[in-house]
């Protein structure tokens, strides 16, 4: 019956998520093993505060996500400051997001840009439920893992 209730609690709260940033309340999700699944954040003020991960984000290995299409693929949709033959112009600019943002909102942007902006177009690269038109072989698995996400945010923070 709990579990019936913490997911009827989980649905509503993420139905509602720019609302419950906006009110600064926190919102934990829980997966009760120790280790941080894709449901593991806080989100609080526009922002995801705590790192994903114990292990510090790694800057080379997050530029090598942001240029691999395979993976992060943001060259597709923003202009990155790397050498690449071509960049996508309808996100964007990456070019000093690291002053502009913080980790913490960049994080949240990673994670579940629809928080920030429901008509978004970018993907949510560690959310797994909620999401619409994901192939079957994909549902319920992040396109980023949790260390993927932290490596992409020391990398985008090296953005000055």
């Amino acid at each position: 019956m709990a579990s019936t209730r913490r997911k009827r609690l989980l649905t509503t709260l993420r139905g509602h998520a720019g609302a419950v940033a906006a009110l600064g309340i926190l919102v934990l999700l829980t997966a009760g093993s120790g280790r941080v699944a894709a449901a593991d954040y806080v989100v609080r003020d526009y922002a995801i505060p705590e790192p994903l991960t114990a292990t510090p984000g790694d800057p080379q290995r997050g530029a090598a996500i942001v240029v691999d299409r395979a993976r992060g693929n943001c060259l597709s949709c923003h202009a990155v400051p790397v050498d690449a033959d071509f960049f996508g112009t309808t996100g964007p600019t990456l070019a000093a997001v690291g002053a502009r943002l913080n980790a913490a909102q960049l994080r949240l942007r990673l994670v579940d840009p629809k928080v920030i902006n429901p008509m978004t177009m970018m993907p949510a690269y560690f959310k797994t439920e909620g999401l619409y038109r994901v192939a079957p072989e994909y549902a319920g698995k992040p396109i980023l893992s949790a260390q993927e996400i932290e490596d992409v945010v020391a990398f985008l923070l090296t953005l000055k």
